[in-house]
């Protein structure tokens, strides 16, 4: 899986604005001391566009994801941005790292991607012990109201440069998962179009199931924001951020 999508994501992410997510996950970051981690981790990095980003502020970046296209993609970002970042092709549910962090971080509906209670519970656990004492855990949803009442068992299509996608959703209200298949034409060197097919499956977790999953795992100070503001979330956003406190 994403073997493919691999290829195509950084295209598909063109108008999305990391510059803008990467200032404003640099203030979820900062610990009540205000300084940033020397050290963190970001779980579904992806292709890596906001490590780098992060890595270029001085924080020693480790970027994990289980596609290995992904990855060696996010490698070659890092080479062209000049920054060092370590990549490592891990399961986030099983985090483990050979020197605990400041912060842990998983963007862009890595949560969503977990569908099953007990993976993202397995995820805050180990996420709890790769951080040192005081280290922040930070990361976005979609909402149940994108995922239910926008996203749902509704029919999208977009073309991009190269790129044209069909996305059909299939929601499950019983179990919160909403089932994306989605079919990409990629335009090759010849002008011919390829055609390959995925299916995504992400789960419409609410606030306070996230809420009680980080309070079991033994996270404090548990912070959540709507969209990229710094005020409660709203029953109309899109995403909520959340930012969670290993204690001292």
């Amino acid at each position: 899986m994403y073997d493919d999508f691999a290829g195509v994501y950084d295209t598909l992410m063109d108008d999305f604005d990391y510059d803008a997510w990467a200032a404003y996950y640099l203030t979820l970051l900062r610990g009540t001391d205000g300084t940033l981690p020397a050290r963190a981790a970001e779980c579904a990095c992806g292709t890596g566009s906001l490590t780098v980003r992060l890595a270029r502020e001085g924080i020693a970046m480790t970027g994990i994801d289980l596609s290995s296209a992904m990855l060696r993609r996010a490698e070659k970002k890092a080479r062209a941005w000049g920054v060092s970042c370590v990549f490592v092709r891990q399961d986030m549910r099983k985090l483990r790292l050979t020197r605990r962090a400041g912060a842990v971080m998983a963007t862009c509906d890595g949560i969503n991607y977990l569908t099953h209670e007990a993976d993202v519970r397995a995820f805050f656990a180990s996420a709890y012990e790769a951080l040192v004492p005081g280290g922040r855990l930070c990361f976005d949803c979609s909402t149940r109201h994108k995922l239910e009442d926008t996203m749902g068992d509704a029919f999208f299509g977009e073309e991009r440069e190269g790129v044209t996608t069909l996305w059909q959703n299939r929601l499950n209200r019983e179990n919160h998962v909403v089932t994306m298949d989605v079919t990409f034409f990629v335009r090759e060197e010849d002008g011919r179009y390829r055609r390959f097919r995925e299916t995504h499956r992400q789960r419409a977790h609410s606030e306070q199931e996230l809420v009680t999953w980080l309070t079991e795992a033994g996270f404090g100070r548990i912070e959540r924001y709507g969209e990229m503001r710094m005020d409660a979330p709203r029953a109309e956003d899109l995403r909520i951020h959340f930012a969670a406190e290993k204690p001292l």
